[in-house]
Order: C-alpha cells, then sequence, then structure tokens
C-alpha cells in the first residue's frame, strides 16, 4: 500500500474518453470504458531548486494555432511541438524527473501495462439546476392524505430564532454535475498500442471525447487475470 506521498508524486498521462462497451473475460462480461491516451509531451519539468518541488508538465490533444495565445504558442515553440489542447502538472521524485527531456514524447506503454490499477479523473457531466430529489437523492413527500404541490420538495430549511438562518452547506436544489471526480481502483483489461488505447473496468468520469487523467493506484496492489 502506498503512502499519501506517493500517490500525490505518480507520473500519469492525459487521455480522452471514447465511449463505453462490453468486454469479455475470465470472470464473465463485464462493461467497459475505451480511453485514448498518448503519445503526450513533456512540455516542462519543474526541479527543486527552481520551482521548489519536482513535476512534469504534459500536453495532449492538437489545437489549432488561432485559437492558441501568443505566449501558449511561443512555450510549445521553444520545445519544437505545435499548441496542444490540455496541459497538466504531474507531482514526481527527483528520481524519475531525471527520467524525462523537455519536448520528448511519453508514449502509453512507457507509463502503463496490462493489469495495472489506476485511478481516472475527469470533469463529471452537466445535468443543469436540478431538485433535491435528483441532486441529493431525496425521498420526496408522501403523496395521500391532501398532500398538494408538495411531492418533491425538501423540507424546511429554516431554524426558530436561534440561530434563526440556514446553514451554510445546506442540500438544496441547485447545479448538478459538471465537476471534478475522480474514480478509484479501476483495472486495465487490454491495452492496444497501435491505436494508443486501453480497455479500462467499469466506467470513467465525463461524457464522450472528454479529457481524463490516469494515475496509477496505490490503493490497490494485486492484479486479477482480465
Amino acid at each position: 500500500m502506498g503512502t499519501s506521498e506517493d500517490l500525490d508524486m505518480a507520473l500519469g498521462l492525459l487521455g480522452k474518453k471514447l465511449g463505453m462497451t462490453q468486454y469479455n473475460s475470465q470472470r464473465g462480461r463485464m462493461a467497459a470504458t475505451l480511453i485514448e491516451t498518448g503519445p503526450c509531451l513533456v512540455m516542462q519539468k519543474k526541479t527543486l531548486d527552481k520551482d521548489g518541488y519536482t513535476a512534469v508538465k504534459l500536453a495532449f490533444g492538437e489545437k489549432k494555432e488561432k485559437h492558441s495565445s501568443k505566449a501558449m504558442k511561443k512555450s510549445f515553440e521553444k520545445v519544437g511541438a505545435t499548441p496542444k489542447r490540455f496541459i497538466k502538472e504531474f507531482r514526481v521524485s527527483p528520481e524519475e524527473l531525471d527520467k524525462f527531456e523537455e519536448g520528448q514524447s511519453i508514449s502509453l506503454a512507457d507509463v502503463f501495462t496490462e493489469g495495472q490499477w489506476i485511478d481516472v479523473a475527469g470533469t463529471s457531466k452537466g445535468r443543469g439546476f436540478s431538485g433535491v430529489m435528483k441532486r441529493w437523492n431525496f425521498k420526496g413527500f408522501i403523496r395521500t392524505h391532501g398532500t398538494h404541490e408538495f411531492f418533491r420538495h425538501g423540507g424546511s430549511i429554516g431554524q426558530c430564532a436561534t440561530p434563526g438562518h440556514v446553514d451554510k452547506g445546506k442540500k438544496m436544489p441547485g447545479h448538478l454535475g459538471d465537476a471534478r471526480v475522480k474514480t478509484l481502483k479501476l483495472q486495465i483489461l487490454k491495452v492496444l498500442p497501435e491505436q494508443n488505447t486501453i480497455v479500462v473496468s467499469g466506467s470513467v468520469p465525463g461524457a464522450k471525447q472528454g479529457l481524463v487523467e490516469i494515475t496509477p493506484s496505490a490503493r490497490k496492489k494485486a492484479s486479477f487475470a482480465a
């Protein structure tokens, strides 16, 4: 089991959710997700002397130059690359940082292997304005004995004279989704290096073509037969 420091200092990759499918394994048919990941460009290296910490800044996905700022174009010109759509830092140890050079391309096979456990983070689908039953899984009110226009309400939210206000963080209607979500302990069922794609057990956050961040999972080290 890895420590919290190990979790924060693990090199990952950026990818794109392609969609879901079914995968036949030794345990039977299971839901799986296809993720296109890599190659990622090493855009910058953060060092202890210059930045106070060690990290690798990766870039993924092509972006039109007309949609990039002059400063961003200059940053990519320094490493001899075209502008990328997504940029993300991954904290790594000083020893691992020495393995990479700015402008280098990191492929799927350099980081992940078949059977490895991973964590996947992304932005969940936006559901707009939602009531308490959909947003917080409230039960709702009884539908008998004269109940009128109160079926999906959240109930009382206020208090008496003391303290006389609504508590901060009260579960109420509001914006649902469109938030950062991380799914833990998923397994790579199959690696397709020619397509830069991995098949991952279960579902991952976000819609099709959405950006995801993939990191090794230190919460689960064992593997099972796919």
